[in-house]
């Protein structure tokens, strides 16, 4: 009986933190999180939990820049200046994109 309620609290904590946490299409929505002209998010407004979320997502983005740069022979800024056009583009209204180093609403 223990046992099966420390599973049901350990259960329970983990739900609750997961719905803490915040996802890339929550943090657009809200505007927390914008797309760049270099490829990669930046923080618009202060979130501990959106500070994570981008770390971990350019982290990935990043691997696979380097790999696609690699395997075309372009530079690694290169592609980061494709992917940050590309980004911007498929950017929804009224997400935040970063601009000559100016936020914005699309």
């Amino acid at each position: 009986m223990k046992t099966f309620k420390w599973t049901s609290l350990l259960a329970a904590a983990l739900m609750a933190f997961n719905a803490l946490a915040l996802s890339l299409d929550e943090a657009k929505a809200q505007g927390i999180v914008g797309e760049t002209t270099s490829g990669y998010l930046e923080l618009v407004q202060g979130n501990k939990d959106a500070e994570a979320l981008i770390a971990d997502i350019n982290q990935k983005r990043k691997a696979k820049y380097e790999a696609l740069a690699k395997k075309s022979g372009i530079t690694l800024s290169q592609v980061e200046t494709l992917a940050g056009a590309k980004a911007i583009e498929k950017t929804q209204a009224g997400h935040m994109i970063k601009v000559d180093g100016q936020w914005r609403k699309k």
